[in-house]
């Protein structure tokens, strides 16, 4: 019987510990952490331990709340699901960043309801019914939006996709109203009216003590919710259960009819010299204050800028009275507001705003209080001009564009995917030289004749069938045959034609063309000569083909270049996209295959071939990618590739390819080309070969 290794020692786990999280963005002790695993059995230390490891390769932070949580983790799940809570939170990461997957990890309850098939509240159930409500409380546009934790950026309220904190899906589904209204409260009631960034700079344990003030914060505004909507405040208070302590205790300051959020960070401050931790209530909600600000700043930025030109407009009287009739635009105003409306008072006369401007006002009253007063005698030339929507003011709050699709990458130290993590943009190549084709085609004409009749060897003759019933031409044979017949009495045969079987090619291929930096020079302009030689050759044998370039700069930018699709004709289009190939950025080529195989598996054909012309490794800005991460993610795509009925091969002229393309695609389906001049010629010789 084999005995089973003795337990870590605290000594030994603290140095395993050191080793995981020494090099990560977590300057946490491990002395805590290493008293988590101490009495667990040596196999469940050192499974905990390999998935620290894991997780700490995306951020330090994570492998330590994995420690941490581990003992209460493995008392509620299995191996099986334990291994699926952390690669949980890592996609979350992957998708929304730290804290998102932070909030992940700690929601155990919701991720062993989920697995264990509890009755859950799920947003998309109530997303409609829940928006028009929240809208109702706002009195601006607040969208909903799901997310990993219950926060909001100001102009959004992000709520879980499901909630499984309570035991009956009704519970949940009020729960869900109770942290919206939560989240509506921080966006009314000043959560967000100080510089909290600044504030929270003076705690080493920021997350403890965000923490802390989101639970100050949710019972100053509950309160105020009170004030205004005490039948709300109660449905609340009901869902809510006792406040823990210590917060009875702090109540008085933090419900009194003038209390801000700086009563919440003066509280903050004697909370925080204690060793307590924040306890978890299901009904509060989460704080960004970055994000919440930066997002505010933006907000307060635009409607200032469109209320004063509004109020320019009106007061200069353009487009409504004759010039020498038109107020002074430097006269006083005045603004009064309402819960309905803001009126504008111009010499002693109501002017009514546009609705657009009487929006923005009403929005900058509930963020600052007030109008600010240097709006009202706004100074310089200036038109109303509504169709200056939010955002056109503050570019650095664009969203970036949409990408095309986004693709799942594999991460071999996960031993998992990263999902919808590559994004990917398709492009036409920006056309060239319209001559450049036909120069090429003048200066190799012997080659290109040379592989055409290759090309038309691998195609063949057609076969010819005779005495058919129906056909596109006579049979000589059967008419002679037939006349015979006739005279001698016989009843002669109908089948007198003669029908050509064609050599048909039930064959789609698609040619991966590497575009990056390291292709500059004679390399590219290979490329494009082999390109053309190879277009020319196989318009011979009439099979459906495409060509598409590949480069990008890190996951966020995939570039996609169309050369030409499947179903295109290689015409002057085609031909001056071919001129315009040029070196770009990176070579990340696991999403540029994932990509390119998916539109060739949508090919009716019985061979699909993938085809990549490269002068290297996978490689991408950063490390990370130009190690062994990339060559596993691209030997994965490749995988997947074959998988779908695909025949992946690669050209490269990368003299030190033999120390990888054999893990890539195998002994025989790869070729090194030393000389770069051959390079045209060749891939239009290993074109034949693989398609005879």
């Amino acid at each position: 019987m084999i005995k089973e290794p003795a337990p870590l020692s605290l000594d030994e786990l603290e140095e395993r510990l050191d080793d995981i999280l020494g090099a990560s963005s977590s300057h946490r002790s491990v002395e805590r952490l290493a008293g988590c695993l101490e009495p667990m059995p040596r196999a469940r230390q050192e499974f905990v331990l390999s998935h620290a490891d894991m997780a700490a390769r995306t951020f330090g932070e994570i492998a330590y709340l994995i420690v941490m949580l581990s003992p209460q983790a493995l008392s509620m799940l299995d191996e099986a699901g334990f291994e699926a809570w952390v690669l949980a939170s890592l996609d979350t990461y992957d998708r929304e960043g730290l804290r998102p997957a932070m909030e992940q990890l700690r929601q155990l309850e919701t991720f062993c309801a989920l697995r264990a098939g509890t009755p859950v509240a799920r947003l998309s159930e109530i997303e409609v019914r829940l928006t028009r409500f929240v809208q109702g409380l706002s009195g601006r546009p607040l969208a909903l939006r799901p997310g990993a934790m219950a926060w909001t950026d100001t102009e959004s309220l992000f709520l879980p996709e499901v909630l499984a904190l309570l035991p009956d899906a009704d519970g949940n589904r009020r729960l869900y109203k109770t942290l919206a209204v939560t989240l509506w409260a921080q966006t009314r009631f000043g959560t967000f009216n100080v510089d909290l960034e600044a504030a929270l700079a003076q705690w080493a344990d920021r997350q403890r003590a965000l923490d802390w003030l989101a639970l100050l914060e949710a019972a100053r505004l509950e309160a105020r919710v009170a004030a205004e909507l005490p039948g709300l405040a109660a449905e609340m208070r009901a869902l809510r259960g006792p406040w823990p302590e210590p917060i009875p205790s702090l109540l008085p300051r933090l419900t009194g009819a003038g209390a801000t959020v700086a009563c919440s960070l003066e509280l903050l401050g004697a909370l925080m010299q204690s060793d307590a931790t924040p306890p978890r209530v299901p009904a509060v909600g989460s704080l960004d204050p970055a994000t919440a600000q930066r997002v505010r700043a933006g907000r307060i930025e635009r409607e200032s800028r469109l209320l004063e030109n509004a109020i320019r407009q009106l007061k200069g009287g353009a487009g409504r009275r004759p010039a020498n009739e038109r107020r002074d635009a430097s006269a006083p105003s005045e603004l009064e507001w309402s819960e309905r409306s803001v009126d504008l008072n111009i010499d002693g006369e109501a002017v009514a705003l546009p609705p657009e401007a009487q929006a923005a006002a009403r929005s900058l009253v509930q963020d600052l209080g007030q109008v600010p007063p240097e709006l009202l005698t706004p100074a310089g030339d200036g038109e109303w001009q509504p169709a200056e929507t939010p955002g056109s003011f503050a570019p650095e709050m664009q969203n970036e564009r949409e990408a095309t699709l986004r693709y799942d990458e594999w991460d071999y130290h996960r031993r998992a995917y990263r999902r919808q993590w590559c994004h990917v943009y398709e492009h036409d190549v920006r056309p060239g030289d319209h001559a450049y084709v036909r120069e090429v085609g003048v200066r190799h004409a012997p080659l290109i004749r040379q592989i055409r009749r290759r090309f038309e060897a691998v195609r063949g003759e057609d076969r010819i069938l005779g005495r058919q019933p129906e056909g596109e031409e006579i049979d000589m044979d059967a008419l002679v045959d037939a006349r015979c017949d006739r005279r001698s009495g016989a009843e002669p045969s109908a089948r007198l034609y003669r029908r050509r079987l064609r050599n048909e090619r039930s064959l789609a291929a698609m040619f991966m063309v590497d575009m990056s930096g390291s292709t500059r020079g004679w390399v590219n302009d290979a490329e494009r000569e082999a390109l053309v030689m190879l277009c020319e050759a196989i318009e011979t044998l009439g099979d459906d083909y495409a060509i598409y370039g590949f480069s990008g700069w890190t996951r966020t930018r995939c570039d996609i270049y169309r050369i030409k699709a499947f179903g295109e004709r290689y015409d002057e289009t085609v031909r001056a996209r071919i001129a315009g190939i040029e070196a770009k950025d990176y070579t990340r080529m696991g999403v540029a295959i994932r990509h390119l195989a998916r539109l060739l598996a949508a090919r009716p054909a019985k061979h699909r071939l993938l085809v990549t012309l490269s002068d290297g490794r996978p490689d991408d800005f950063g490390d990370e990618y130009r190690s062994v991460y990339g060559i596993e993610d691209t030997r994965r795509a490749l995988l997947e590739a074959m998988r779908s009925g695909i025949r992946p091969f690669c050209i490269t002229l990368d003299r030190e390819a033999r120390d990888y393309l054999p893990q890539l695609y195998g002994a025989a389906r790869y070729t090194v080309i030393d000389d770069v001049a051959r390079l045209p010629y060749k891939v239009a010789e290993i074109y034949r070969r693989l398609t005879q």
